[in-house]
C-alpha cells in the first residue's frame, strides 16, 4: 500500500502530499490520522520552518472525506460517527490552524467537503487558476463537520458563506479569493514554485516570531478586541526577552546607520 501522504523536505519548507489520486484524495480515517503524526514531527524538526500541503494527481487537491468510510460509523449511530469521524476531523483543522509553522495550502484542484475546510484552516492558500471549491455535505443530508460551519462565515461573511453552505454549489478559485479563501491565484504550472516562494518570504524571518504571531492572530481571532490585544502583549514580551529579538534590532539599526 503506498503511503497516505507523502513528505519530502525542500531546505526549510517540508512539501506534504495527500496521495489518494484514485479517490481524488478523499480523507479517510487513515489519512487525518498519519497527518497527524507527521505534523507532530514536522514541529519538533527545528530544520522546517514552513510547511506546503497538496494533492497527488492533476485533479484534486481533496474532494472531502471518504464518505465510503464514515457512512459506516453513521450507521453505528451518532455516538460513533460523532467519535470517529467529527472529533477526529475538527482535531485535524484546529491542530492546523494553531500550528506553530505557516502551512501553506497549494489547492491544486477541487477542493470540496474537508478539503475546503482544510484550505480554510491553514495559514495561508495559494490556489491554481484550475481549483475549484464546494460545501456539498447538504447534498447528503448533513452539515461540514471539520469546522466549515464556523471558519467560512469568519472569512467570507455570513451571507456569502452561507450561499454555498444551503446550496452546495461549487464556486471558482476567484470567487475564494474575493471571498478571502485563498490569497492568491496562479498559473497551474506555477503552483507549487509559487506556494514554496511564499514559503521562503516567510522562512528569512526569526521561527519564534514567526510563531507568535500565529499564535496572536489565531487566539485572538475570536475574543473581543480587549482580549486579542491583550494577546498580543502576551505575545510581545515573550519575544521581546528571545536573542532573536535582541539580534534583529541591532540588524536593523546597523543597516538604518548604514544608510
Amino acid at each position: 500500500m503506498s503511503d497516505l501522504i507523502l513528505w519530502e523536505t525542500r531546505g526549510t519548507t517540508a512539501l506534504l502530499t495527500f496521495n489518494r489520486p484514485s479517490k481524488l484524495n478523499a480523507l479517510s480515517y487513515a489519512l487525518i490520522d498519519r497527518l497527524m503524526v507527521i505534523l507532530d514531527r514536522i514541529e519538533d524538526d527545528a530544520k522546517v520552518r514552513t510547511v506546503v500541503l497538496t494533492g497527488a494527481g492533476d485533479r484534486a487537491f481533496s474532494a472531502g472525506a471518504d464518505i465510503a468510510e464514515f457512512s459506516e460509523s453513521v450507521k453505528r449511530g451518532p455516538d460513533v460517527a460523532v467519535k470517529d469521524f467529527v472529533r477526529r476531523g475538527q482535531a485535524m483543522t484546529a491542530r492546523m490552524e494553531a500550528f506553530p509553522k505557516p502551512i501553506i495550502a497549494a489547492v491544486n484542484g477541487i477542493a470540496f467537503g474537508g478539503g475546503c475546510e482544510i484550505t480554510e484552516a491553514v495559514h495561508l492558500a495559494v490556489a491554481s487558476e484550475q481549483a475549484s471549491f464546494a460545501k456539498p455535505e447538504i447534498a447528503i443530508g448533513i452539515t461540514p463537520t471539520f469546522g466549515g460551519t464556523q471558519r467560512l462565515p469568519r472569512l467570507a461573511g455570513r451571507k456569502r458563506a452561507l450561499e454555498y453552505l444551503l446550496t452546495g454549489d461549487s464556486f471558482s478559485s476567484e470567487r475564494a479569493l474575493e471571498m478571502g479563501l485563498v490569497n492568491r491565484i496562479v498559473p497551474h504550472a506555477q503552483l507549487l514554485d509559487a506556494a514554496f516562494a511564499l514559503a521562503d518570504r516567510i522562512s528569512r524571518h526569526s521561527q519564534l516570531a514567526v510563531a507568535r504571531v500565529i499564535t496572536a492572530a489565531t487566539r485572538g481571532l475570536n475574543v473581543s478586541i480587549a482580549e486579542g490585544l491583550a494577546v498580543e502583549s502576551e505575545q510581545f514580551a515573550r519575544m521581546a526577552a528571545t536573542e532573536d529579538t535582541r539580534e534583529a534590532l541591532d540588524a536593523w539599526l546597523a543597516a538604518r546607520a548604514r544608510s
